[in-house]
């Protein structure tokens, strides 16, 4: 027999559920505790490992069974104090020089404590959040001299970005009908062109697209990394004549491995020339504009269909903060666009303020991003951001210089942008050793690659904190251990 209640005997509680604590007062007082050790934290930074291995009996505590009970908010933080923080990635430490992170700011973190306390979903309706992220779309779109029908969308980061842009291109291609009737024998036929070094979310991209990952071809790279224009040309040619459809060129500001930037206007001409949409990832390259130094390296970004970046990469934006930015503001729009009655915008109230950005992109539910973006732009500026990320392509030139001067050191690919590939000796399991130790040690983080068959230590300099001490600092241990 089912249980019934009726409505009219069902009677409030006295003690109602909330989970409002029952003094703000103590609240606060936690608060300002958690906040003045995280301020510490950024602070004395130095002062700390960049990495350091998680101990046996820490990881274990994160095996403990569902919390089932209530507990007092200073415990948990104190938990989280011993257990987390000493434990991190390290991306927050000048030292941290492996992968493309970017190290964060003290403002953008007291922004994202804002966003959590409005706790606004981005997805629609008409209130203030949704105008800053307006703004910011409206910033980018300036910063990369898109025209006025142009629009943009903040995402988890890259990899999504250009899952955005690859969709985006194959309503170009294929009409908004392909988003109820599937690819059909015209999508199976459309192929996409990348550089060899490109970031392994394109091809993923194409896989969720439907498209396939095969049908995105791997470009051959010159010598200076970059995609080779006459071997895209002959694969373009080649697979027209198989009876093929391309359609779409991905240019790379920024390769993975090297930090190397395709020629970006050559490939927009050839692009033009095709009737091909020109796609670029510039996952932390593209804010290069930012420096008139480095500006000209990324000539020919303003003429792509779409842009791919991270705003918690060279921006310094906590993580995360991606975004994908559109030349055609309606045709993004018909990419995504999905109405419904529980959605439907109105003229006044909070259901106004069409369009809404869940029009632009897969997310319906969507955080404040945009405000830890709007704090650091309008704080910093973009110019003292344009300096910070000169500061780190001078750092790789520097430790390229100091890589040449050491007879113990080989170079394996010149410093592009903010990256360095080289090694000690000729072993590549000692350079495996010596980048593992580099970690142990805490003194530094880079990572490994393969350049020209050979394993590399590789620095990418992404940090704001990051000095010169800190690139000695690693080439003495990198000299140190390889001689142990």
């Amino acid at each position: 027999m089912l249980y019934k209640t009726r409505m009219s005997d069902v009677k409030p509680s006295s003690d109602q559920p909330t989970l409002d604590p029952e003094n703000f007062e103590v609240l606060r007082a936690q608060g300002h505790r958690m906040l003045d050790d995280m301020v510490d934290y950024i602070a004395d930074i130095r002062q700390r490992p960049v990495w350091q291995p998680i101990p046996d009996d820490v990881r274990v505590r994160f095996r403990a069974g569902l919390p089932e009970e209530p507990a007092d908010l200073g415990a948990v933080y104190d938990e989280f104090a011993r257990s987390v923080v000493p434990y991190a990635a390290g991306n927050v430490h000048p030292g941290f020089m492996g992968w493309v992170h970017g190290g964060g700011t003290a403002v953008g973190m007291l922004a994202e404590m804002l966003a959590g306390g409005l706790n606004a979903n981005l997805g629609g309706r008409d209130h203030a959040p949704m105008e800053v992220e307006r703004q910011v779309v409206d910033w980018v779109r300036r910063i990369f001299a898109f025209p006025d029908g142009a629009t943009g969308l903040f995402v988890t980061g890259s990899s999504l970005a250009n899952f955005i842009g690859v969709l985006v291109a194959r309503t170009a291609a294929l009409g908004t009908e392909v988003r109820k009737s599937g690819l059909g024998e015209a999508g199976g036929k459309l192929r996409a062109y990348a550089s060899a070094a490109a970031h392994r979310c394109i091809p993923l991209a194409m896989d969720l697209s439907g498209l396939g990952s095969d049908a995105v071809h791997p470009i051959a790279t010159a010598a200076d990394g970059r995609m080779d224009l006459v071997k895209l040309a002959e694969a373009v040619s080649r697979d027209r004549a198989a009876g093929l459809t391309p359609f779409l060129v991905v240019g790379t500001a920024g390769t993975v491995d090297t930090g190397a930037i395709d020629d970006l206007s050559a490939i927009a001409d050839f692009c033009a020339a095709e009737k091909l949409r020109f796609h670029v990832d510039g996952a932390f390259g593209a804010l290069a504009v930012l420096s008139p130094k480095l500006k000209p390296l990324v000539n020919g970004i303003e003429r792509a269909d779409s842009i791919a970046f991270d705003f918690h990469k060279w921006g310094q934006v906590p993580y995360d903060a991606g975004f994908v930015l559109v030349r055609d503001g309606k045709l993004h729009r018909d990419t995504f666009a999905s109405p419904a009655a529980y959605l439907r915008p109105q003229a006044k109230g909070l259901a106004a303020g069409a369009p809404w950005f869940s029009d632009y992109g897969p997310d319906l539910s969507r955080g404040f991003r945009a405000l830890k973006t709007w704090f650091t732009l309008k704080t910093y500026g973009l110019k003292r951001i344009g300096q910070v990320i000169e500061h780190s392509c001078e750092l790789a030139q520097y430790l390229e210089a100091r890589v040449r001067a050491e007879p113990k050191l080989e170079l394996l690919a010149p410093a592009q942008l903010n990256i360095v590939c080289f090694r000690y000796g000729t072993s590549d399991a000692a350079n495996a050793k010596i980048v593992v130790d580099l970690h142990e040690s805490g003194i530094a983080a880079p990572s490994t690659t393969t350049v020209n068959g050979k394993l590399a230590i590789r620095c990418a300099f992404v940090n704001h904190r990051t000095q010169i001490r800190d690139v000695e600092a690693m080439l003495a241990a990198v000299l140190r251990l390889g001689s142990a």
